[in-house]
């Protein structure tokens, strides 16, 4: 085991600050870091400064509790007396189950394009022999991310079980907020009081249908605009945990990390484990923590800066029916609309005719393409639009070629019990390096062989029982690994190539996939209605123009719900839009009204997705409002949608937030937003023709809207004069 020593000396804190926020650590002794302050700019500090804030937030002792006053590190520690939820459990042979670090170096490392500032700790713990490596970064945003390593210093295998980080949230935080859901209502809030205890979000499926996400503690009430609130987001795109939690001494934390299976992570000596990092964010209101979120992700070198192309996945136009007449006639009626993007989906390999096989034999189906794919692309080029192809390479039916020579490679815990089936399907097992290359060079034979720019990569089942046959030994950490290096095989082999992260819609968006696909499929639900909330979650994290959104047929595929062209796409038009829909039967004037909406988008697109993502706080909750304002707020587009009826007879007064209060706007109905009923008394409302009014008096008293029926909005275009 290696002694401590400290390689570097380092100041007794640390202030970050970027973007309005500052995290003050406290340095001071061995220990590992302590958290002054996480939250709003606290500006330059002194020394002085710094040592009266330590002394600030010193507790006394409290009866029946240790003698002296428990720190909580970014790594909580039992050996501290820190007695929720330990940073790090785990064991060797039953000993070294708790740790006390020691730090041995604080060392500013080189930063990337989106850092402010970048932190590294080592620290160890020789008589565990554990060393721990912490990564602490301010981005330029003013997210604050951070992730850890432990390495197996000692003799014999170390069993990790946990390794979580958290940061502290103040005791005026009365309420959490996480996201929720189901195949098709994805990301619903629910709330509830931040009381004593735990509160634990795991998802065990490998995917987040129903998982958290988002976890915000704020004061009671806390809305879009307004109320104080921190929250994190666990960027990993296997297993995780996240909670809040409250102690009885008053602390309070928001934590999260990779959810590990029993004997998952077994470190040999000298082997590491990283965890996945930790996105931390505040602000007043929803809107100022997920503006952080899109601003860093817009950042990123890997952010596309070509404009999104309007696309059209014929999914739900042909389902399994591939005929290439018909194919070719949609791509023959998108282009005359002016979409720029045609995706083929499920049914174009092996045996694909349902869902029952051929998932796995990624070689183009000759029954069905007697030609190849050729015929299809070359017509999709022809008209000059980019084409797209679904994958699902994860996955595999066993009434397949690839799982009747392989049964092996199907991801469970014993070779005679296989997980129950979803969607008539199993997974394969990429940890297996033969089945990872099977599937590795038959999607590179497919890329190579065509001109692809696009592919949709779904993810239609939960992990179950994911192990290795021939070890026994759970599987899920190294199976997320090996998905995140097939993508990246793939881009790095296909350059321009771009993925789009399916998951039964929208069960996997964190930030551990979008670090390599560029678009999410928002739902599986193309219902209008339903969308208005699912992007309105989705927006906590992803700017919109990472979010797949689809004008459909006029009555739902999912729901059965009928709904104007206007409100279907009025809907999708702030995201990526799309087409999900058999437009050779539509109607001309259907057309002609839904090629007007693609012309508005394609006109407004840079506002739309490269603008601060604003929600109205409206009283009364049967209206929505929704929009984005330009980052020099010299103009915006704003929705207001009647989602349900309501007891009023009229919204009210609108405000319109997230303007600039001191600059004037001129502010008109965008058509073809629909514009709502005419005043019966037969005299111009202001909606007919517009009207100008200060920022801040949009902002504080607001405007009268039409009155709108339920399924219904008015789009209006704000411009600065």
């Amino acid at each position: 085991m290696t002694e401590p020593s400290r390689q570097t000396s380092w100041n007794d804190h640390l202030n970050l600050r970027a973007a309005g926020t500052s995290l003050v650590l406290d340095c001071a002794g061995d220990g590992l870091p302590r958290v002054l302050h996480w939250g709003t700019d606290l500006g330059r500090l002194t020394d002085e400064d710094v040592a009266q804030l330590r002394l600030a937030q010193q507790q006394s002792p409290r009866p029946s509790q240790t003698d002296t006053p428990v720190p909580l590190a970014l790594l909580a520690e039992q050996s501290s007396g820190w007695m929720g939820t330990p940073g790090l459990t785990g064991h060797r042979a039953g000993t070294d189950f708790s740790t006390a670090f020691t730090v041995t170096a604080i060392e500013e490392v080189d930063t990337g394009p989106n850092v402010a500032t970048a932190v590294t700790v080592t620290a160890t713990d020789t008589d565990a022999g554990i060393d721990l490596a912490l990564g602490i970064e301010l981005l330029i945003s003013g997210l604050v991310r951070m992730r850890a390593a432990v390495t197996n210093t000692g003799v014999g295998v170390f069993d990790l079980h946990s390794l979580d980080l958290n940061l502290p949230v103040p005791s005026e935080a009365e309420e959490l907020l996480d996201l929720t859901g189901r195949w098709g209502r994805e990301r619903a809030q629910q709330r509830h009081t931040f009381t004593q205890g735990t509160h634990l979000r795991e998802s065990r499926r490998s995917r987040g249908l129903d998982a958290a996400l988002i976890m915000a503690a704020g004061r009671r009430g806390f809305s879009w605009r307004s109320g104080e609130l921190r929250a994190v987001h666990v960027a990993w795109s296997g297993n995780t945990r996240t909670y809040a939690e409250r102690l009885n001494h008053g602390a309070s934390t928001l934590a999260g990390g990779e959810l590990l299976l029993a004997g998952e992570i077994r470190l040999d000596t000298d082997e590491t484990y990283t965890g996945p990092w930790l996105y931390y964010s505040h602000g007043e209101g929803l809107d100022e923590s997920a503006s952080r979120f899109h601003r860093y992700l817009r950042s990123r070198p890997e952010h596309p800066t070509s404009t999104r192309p309007v696309q059209i996945n014929v999914w739900e136009a042909v389902y399994f029916d591939h005929t290439l007449d018909k194919l070719k006639e949609l791509a023959d009626v998108a282009a005359s609309l002016g979409v720029e993007r045609y995706v083929l989906d499920d049914g174009w390999f092996g045996s694909r005719r349902d869902d029952t096989s051929g998932l796995g034999d990624w070689v183009v189906s000759r029954d069905v393409w007697p030609d190849g794919l050729g015929p299809i692309i070359d017509h999709v080029h022809g008209h000059g639009m980019e084409f797209g192809l679904w994958f699902e390479p994860e996955m595999v039916n066993p009434d397949s070629d690839v799982a009747r020579a392989h049964p092996e490679w199907i991801l469970a815990a014993r070779p005679d019990r296989w997980p129950p089936e979803a969607r008539h399907q199993q997974v394969l097992n990429l940890t297996i390096p033969e089945a990872y290359a099977h599937v590795r060079d038959q999607m590179l034979a497919i890329l190579r062989e065509y001109r692809i720019e696009y592919i949709k990569w779904d993810f239609n089942r939960d992990l179950i029982e994911a192990g290795t046959q021939s070890t026994g030994r759970a599987a899920v950490h190294q199976q997320t690994l090996a998905a995140y290096r097939l993508m990246d095989e793939l881009l790095a082999a296909q350059p321009g190539l771009e993925i789009e992260s399916c998951s039964s819609g929208g069960g996997r968006i964190d930030l551990g996939v979008m670090a390599r696909c560029v678009r999410i499929w928002a739902s599986d639900c193309n219902d209008p209605l339903e969308r208005q909330l699912i992007e309105a979650g989705t927006s906590m994290l992803l700017p919109p123009e990472m979010v797949g959104s689809h004008v459909a047929s006029p009555v739902s595929h999912t729901t059965g719900r009928a709904h104007t062209l206007d409100f279907r796409a009025g809907t999708s038009f702030f995201s990526h839009m799309g087409i999900e829909w058999d437009i050779t039967s539509a109607e001309p004037e259907e057309l002609d009204r839904l090629r007007q909406w693609i012309d508005t988008h394609k006109k407004h697109r840079q506002l739309l997705h490269s603008g601060d993502v604003v929600h109205g706080d409206h009283p009364d909750d049967a209206y929505w409002l929704h929009g984005v304002v330009a980052a020099d707020a010299g103009e915006a587009i704003f929705a207001v949608a009647a989602v349900r009826s309501s007891p009023l007879n009229a919204p009210g007064a609108v405000r319109v937030p997230g303007l600039d209060p001191t600059r004037r706007y001129r502010v008109t109905p965008l058509v073809p937003g629909a514009t709502g009923r005419r005043r019966r008394d037969g005299k111009t409302a202001w909606w007919e023709h517009g009207l100008t009014l200060p920022g801040r008096v949009l902002d504080r008293v607001g405007v009268q809207m039409p009155n709108l029926n339920p399924e219904q909005q008015v789009l209006l275009h704000l411009s600065s004069v």
